[in-house]
Formats: C-alpha cells, structure tokens, sequence
C-alpha cells in the first residue's frame, strides 16, 4: 500500500490551524502558462464559479487592496474604489506582487499576506457553502466556507465584479 503524501502547510493553513477553521487543502500540476481560476477549476474539477481569485489593486488614498472574486469575472475597479473609499483604484503592477504581499504571480492567497490590507470579498461569495482560494503556493487551494474566511481576514462583502454588458 502506497504512503500518503504528507502535506506541506503553507503559511495562509496554519493560519485557518490557528483559528480553528475547517477548511479542504487541494493539489494540482500547475505550468507557468496556466495559472489562472479557470485552470485550477478544471483540475480540481470544481464550477469555474467557485474558484476565487485575489487581486492586489492600489487606492490612491488607502494604499494597497486586496479583492477576491470570482476567477471567471472580471473586477471593476469603480466599484472597489467606491467600496474602499478612494477616488481612482489602479491594479498593483505584477513585478511589485511579491515585495508587497509575499506571495507570487498564481500563489496570491488574502490570508497570510506581509501586512493586513483592506480586503473586499465580491458578495456573490454569500451565496455559496464553499469557495477555493489559493493556498499561498502555486497548484494548490483552499476550500472555505465565505464566512470562515472573513473571521480570518476581516473582510468586506461588497459588489465589485462588471456585470456584463
């Protein structure tokens, strides 16, 4: 009989550990070439609806911004600019991802990240029992219930995806 692989834990699940929060831990061959929500949707073979993605914008009143959305929409920067109380909301750059949330292009979790940023949660989230986030390393999720994962990161539920025009 084959030996179970022992899971590595990174550092946004010993977090979940520390707060005693039940979560699933999922692993997936990943390529550089195919990091995104819709990818690991299909290998953990889960709706691309529940794959969340964490996007890191800039405010140009509050600095860095964390949102999480679904990984098969699009954020619309307007609304989170609204909802975290700045005028103008820009996308961090992707080569300062690293120096300021620790983590990397496809491993972005918002739990663990360097410093505690605003983080806003599209409220589309409520609306189901489970959603994957990244676990903090590429290839792997976290499957949480939306509540939990706000106990963690102390979140808003605001709408801030495009609605298709």
């Amino acid at each position: 009989m084959g030996k179970k692989k022992k899971v590595v834990k990174t550092n946004a699940m010993r977090i979940l550990d520390q707060h005693h929060i039940t979560y699933q831990h999922s692993e997936f061959p990943w390529s550089e070439d195919h990091l995104d929500a819709i990818t690991a949707a299909h290998n953990l073979g889960v709706e691309e609806a529940s794959i969340y993605k964490t996007l890191v914008a800039i405010g140009n009143h509050t600095g860095p911004i964390v949102a999480v959305i679904p990984g098969n929409e699009e954020l619309d920067l307007k609304k989170l600019a609204q909802a975290s109380g700045n005028k103008k909301v820009e996308m961090l750059h992707l080569k300062d991802l690293e120096a300021t949330t620790g983590y990397m292009r496809g491993g972005c979790s918002p739990i663990g990240m360097k410093k505690a940023y605003p983080t806003f949660i599209d409220k589309v989230a409520l609306t189901k029992e489970l959603i994957y986030i990244s676990a903090g390393k590429r290839g792997q999720q976290i499957g949480l219930a939306p509540k939990e994962l706000n106990q963690v990161i102390s979140s808003q539920f605001v709408d801030i995806i495009k609605i298709a025009e």
